[in-house]
């Protein structure tokens, strides 16, 4: 029966429709040149949802996030808060509280900032007692997971070196589980790491938008994104010592096949099935062709799974369009309920006066998705 409802629904996403798939969280149009960016979602300790996304594009300022709140299981959504000075950021819950860790604006400081009341107030990171973590430079990340892992907390991060995008390098932050993760003083950072444009015959571009994951050998890893100009797409495998303080890299062995590896893409370990599944933007054959390259074909969501984080089987296209320009299920953001994964996706998707979002990358929905029994 799931099998058949999944095949179902990408028939019924073929032809057009007056509203994207899941449930819209928020919209914005694509006239107010104000696109929708970094999904994520955070389950609260008395089971509410929330979830937040950023705005990019000529109409901002490349520095505020919005969130929103649900009290019914993602069926509808209001809004709680918008945070300037906040940017690609990911929420997590940690003892109690909530918490929203980031990126100034574009390219900016590395802040935090926590909740007590659901994510209606929060803290102002204004210095390095009160969530300003990194002030020292220029960075970048996305909404990746924070893990739990040998009494601390981790999280990927990158810096900035400029001037031209792909001048990234990788590293990790960590904090003890015990600690107030609003002082700077709790957090350390391992030696920031360069990709080598050599690498891949001069086809590593850059790589960015690390997952924080544990090995099955127990080892912590930061599990990057590669960007290639074409297919086949693979991901690079940062290793991490276990004090937090070292990165290391062997291009010769460390960098893994991983279809949709050229987007942003989540990873999670699930311990019911000891399997670690993904989100990513998987490339069908029938859409890999020139000249749409693989980190601009957004347009298929795909269930992933593995049980060495080097070999990943493409379990299920969960959302589809046939459209690669203008259409987009991009930038996921997941977690396990029970039987389910409950996700949030940056959309590019038709307006309801029939406008079209100005490109698969420039979204203009935040929807909801609930995947059920999805380890069948």
């Amino acid at each position: 029966m799931l099998i058949q409802f999944f095949a179902l629904s990408l028939v019924l996403l073929a032809d057009p429709a007056p509203k994207p798939p899941g449930v819209v969280i928020d919209f914005n149009p694509t006239k107010t040149k104000a696109y929708i960016g970094s999904p994520s979602i955070a389950v609260l300790p008395n089971g509410d949802y929330v979830a937040s996304h950023d705005f990019f594009g000529p109409g901002t300022k490349f520095d505020t996030s919005v969130l929103f709140g649900s009290k019914d299981k993602g069926k509808t959504w209001s809004k709680k808060a918008t945070l300037v000075g906040q940017w690609w950021s990911t929420l997590f819950v940690h003892e109690g509280a909530l918490y929203m860790i980031g990126i100034t604006k574009e390219y900016g400081f590395t802040v935090i900032r926590s909740s007590k009341d659901g994510g209606t107030t929060w803290t102002e990171p204004k210095d390095a007692d009160s969530g300003l973590l990194l002030g020292d430079g220029m960075y970048h990340c996305a909404p990746v997971p924070v893990v739990v892992h040998n009494g601390r907390l981790w999280r990927g991060m990158e810096q900035y070196l400029g001037p031209k995008w792909g001048a990234f390098q990788a590293f990790m932050m960590s904090a003890p589980v015990g600690a107030d993760l609003l002082k700077a003083s709790s957090w350390t950072s391992t030696n920031r790491l360069d990709r080598d444009a050599k690498w891949l015959d001069g086809k590593f571009a850059a790589w960015l938008e690390g997952n924080a994951v544990v090995t099955p050998a127990g080892e912590l890893v930061d599990i990057l994104r590669v960007q290639v100009p074409s297919y086949p797409e693979v991901a690079a495998i940062v290793r991490i010592s276990p004090d937090g303080k070292t990165a290391s890299f062997d291009v010769a062995k460390d960098l893994v096949p991983f279809t949709g590896g050229a987007k942003k893409f989540a990873i999670r370990y699930d311990e019911e099935s000891k399997q670690y599944w993904a989100l990513a933007n998987h490339v069908p054959e029938a859409f890999q062709k020139p000249p749409v390259v693989p980190g601009s074909t957004r347009n298929t969501l795909a269930l992933l799974k593995s049980n060495d984080l080097k070999t990943w089987t493409v379990v299920r296209e969960l959302l589809s369009r046939p459209d690669v320009k203008q259409h987009g299920f991009q930038y996921p953001d997941f977690l396990f309920e029970g039987t389910d994964i409950i996700a949030v996706v940056r959309t590019a998707w038709d307006e309801p006066d029939g406008t079209q979002a100005r490109n698969a990358h420039d979204a203009n929905h935040l929807t909801f998705h609930r995947f059920e029994n999805f380890r069948k």
